[in-house]
């Protein structure tokens, strides 16, 4: 059987109101039409009143049923078809398996506020599925195959990669533009230039950034014209506030060519894109583009746009600036632009459906590396009297990192406290009040502005050389994530240790992820944890927690997730927590915050109930069943003081954190905390 009696295509696509999905399986429908030589039709199985896209290779078979949407698509479709079936819009029936299914991204899973309930209720549902029982699954990037690999049952390497294409936008005619026009002339005659964006109330879609810069871009003398379907683009209500923001409306294909035309720049602040089929349509038509560089965007742009943080307002602001100002800059991005948008071709992705049809394990667009991360990244490590650890292993990170930490902070108490690396003109050190919180405190006090991922790493942590760098990708890839924490591959706390050159030994034989490698709402771990600048505003580590590990680093966290934003476990970030014993509090102490922190942070809301009891009971029964033989690098009986004393406190209805600080404890052996200071 040949290749066109082998298959159908899903057409319930051609009910639905044409958005960029639609667009791509018009696209690589018409791709495949002019490839085909017409000896025989090919199905395309639509509900009735689907719109006839008049392609003479495919044949329109109308499935009648009173079944509508995904229904029509779960039951009468594949009670319909038995054979092969190429869908192109992100679903397809759950029950056959011979089939081919291109999910363009993992937006829902990523960033679910932007869809209704009954959508994003259907597409988890369906789409794990399909990941497990289709012949093969598709999509439009390396980005989004990366994406779906998070949050599906499929590996990056298993997903072909067809992009979109450009072809289609030399259809467009400018000249048969009826809204643009007049739009752009009032403006001209202001003597006003404006950059252009198309819009969605999604919130993913990031248009709110433009609000935010209109009145400087107003001082500039440049206008917004912001063309789109759906309205309450400004969510935040301020669009009506700038007389330099037009809304176009829903416009068609011509004006939106005519747009691009005169426009200073496509304007593209995307958080998520599975592709971003405008940045491409805009270089066809020899705009300029200023995007976001998150998710796919850097992917497609290339060097072919200026890339900025779709949270930082300033950049964009410079980039427009800058091209308002140089005609030369303007013509080298339109140069870039019609060699970057040649790479994406749908005629090339047609050809690609055709290989998987004929051969759905076809290696198509092998992965490949992913593109150095834009955003800037500071480490910040507090320490305090242990300058030969914090030397190993700071040197250790900058020797290995394959990115290059834009900066290195040492917080300590004096400047002893960073060793030989207080002459090493990679490291700053800075100095301040004494505690985990505090100094780390005095680092988000004294951040320079451009920095884009804040990394906290105890001072006694040894990373996998692409720490750094999976942490910066990850924060580009995905925008929800406020928080995010590596795997910790052996960990010394819980033991008398490991030394550095065993730490090294641990990282390089470190073995593989086996299965998900990708945990959300996970507390961030503070011996290697990193945080969105942005999310974090005027946040600050409490410095009423003296004691106990890694509680602050969980109250910090919890507090920005609450404001809106997801903490994340990736294991493809690893590394080895030494464990160093030197610098550490008595157990006396130790054991009094781990009754009484819980309870402070369950009274703040960082902890639930059944988390402040569970870490209470576990800790407390710990104590008490290993305090008739404890281990030699752990005061378990000072713990079970501290433990008794809290309680006393409790009854008392005294929850004082600090007050493990001031306990008047006899000289003992120091135990760890799991962190880089003495508490």
């Amino acid at each position: 059987m040949g290749l066109k009696d082998s298959f159908a295509v899903n057409g319930r696509f051609l009910t639905q109101t044409p958005t960029g999905v639609q667009r791509y399986a018009l696209n690589v429908l018409k791709a495949l039409d002019e490839a085909n030589d017409g000896d025989v039709l090919t199905p395309l199985l639509v509900p009735p009143g689907a719109a006839d896209p008049g392609l003479k290779s495919f044949e329109r078979l109308e499935i009648g049923s009173r079944l509508k949407g995904h229904a029509w698509e779960q039951c009468a479709l594949p009670l319909s078809w038995r054979g092969p079936l190429l869908n192109l819009c992100n679903t397809a029936p759950v029950l056959k398996k011979s089939q081919i299914v291109c999910i363009h991204d993992g937006n829902v899973f990523a960033a679910p506020d932007s869809y209704s309930l009954a959508f994003r209720t259907a597409y988890k549902s369906i789409q794990p599925v399909l990941a497990k029982r289709a012949t093969r699954i598709a999509t439009v990037s390396h980005a989004s195959a990366r994406q779906l690999a998070r949050y599906l049952p499929i590996d990056a390497k298993d997903i072909a990669v067809l992009p979109n294409g450009y072809e289609h936008v030399l259809q467009w005619n400018a000249d048969a533009a009826d809204i643009a026009p007049r739009i752009v002339a009032s403006i001209a005659s202001r003597s006003r230039r404006y950059v252009f964006a198309l819009g969605s109330r999604a919130k993913h879609k990031n248009l709110s950034l433009l609000s935010k810069m209109a009145a400087e871009l107003d001082a500039f003398g440049i206008d917004i014209v912001v063309a789109g379907g759906d309205f309450g683009i400004f969510n935040e209500g301020t669009a009506e506030q700038h007389s330099n923001v037009i809304i176009a409306g829903r416009v068609s294909d011509d004006d939106i060519a005519y747009f691009l035309k005169h426009a200073l720049c496509l304007a593209f602040p995307s958080l998520n894109e599975g592709f971003g089929l405008p940045v491409v349509e805009a270089m066809a038509l020899g705009c300029p583009v200023v995007s976001s560089y998150h998710s796919s965007m850097a992917e497609v742009c290339g060097d072919a746009a200026l890339l900025a943080s779709p949270f930082d307002p300033a950049q964009w602001l410079r980039h427009i600036e800058n091209l308002k100002n140089s005609g030369s800059l303007a013509d080298d991005l339109r140069a870039k632009g019609f060699v970057q948008m040649q790479k994406f071709s749908w005629r090339n992705t047609a050809a690609g459906y055709r290989e998987l049809l004929e051969e759905p394990t076809t290696r198509l667009a092998p992965p490949q590396p992913a593109p150095a991360p834009i955003g800037k990244v500071a480490v910040a490590i507090a320490t305090r009297g242990r300058p030969a650890v914090v030397s190993q292993t700071v040197r250790h990170l900058l020797d290995t990192q394959t990115l290059a930490p834009e900066r290195v902070i040492l917080s300590c108490v004096d400047r002893s406290d960073a060793g030989d690396l207080a002459d090493d003109d990679r490291v700053e050190v800075i100095t301040g009040k004494a505690g985990l919180p505090a100094q780390r405190n005095n680092v988000l006090d004294q951040l320079p502005s451009g920095i884009d991922v804040l990394v906290f790493l105890d001072d006694d942590f040894v990373a996998d050389p692409n720490w750094l760098a999976t942490a910066a990708r990850t924060f580009a890839d995905e925008s929800s994530i406020v928080g995010f924490t590596g795997r910790v591959v052996a960990d010394g706390i819980k033991g008398p240790g490991i030394s550095f050159f065993e730490a090294v030994r641990l990282v390089e034989e470190a073995p593989p992820v086996n299965g998900p490698g990708w945990e959300r709402q996970f507390s961030p771990y503070g011996c290697n944890m990193a945080y969105r600048v942005s999310a974090i505003g005027d946040n600050r580590f409490d410095e009423r927690l003296v004691l106990y590990g890694w509680l602050e680093d969980r109250d910090f966290g919890a507090s920005l997730a609450k404001k809106g934003g997801d903490l994340v476990k990736c294991a493809e970030a690893y590394g080895v927590h030494m464990g160093v014993k030197v610098g550490r509090v008595s157990g006396q102490r130790l054991g009094y915050s781990q009754v009484i922190n819980p309870i402070y942070l369950r009274r703040k809301g960082t902890m639930t109930t059944k988390q402040a009891i569970g870490q209470i009971w576990r800790n407390m029964s710990m104590n008490f069943a290993k305090s008739l033989r404890p281990e030699p690098f752990i005061d378990r009986r000072g713990r079970v003081r501290g433990n008794l004393a809290a309680l006393l406190d409790l009854l008392r209805g005294r929850i004082n954190p600090e007050t493990a600080a001031s306990l008047d404890v006899p000289p003992t052996k120091l135990e760890g905390l799991g962190g880089g200071v003495a508490r």
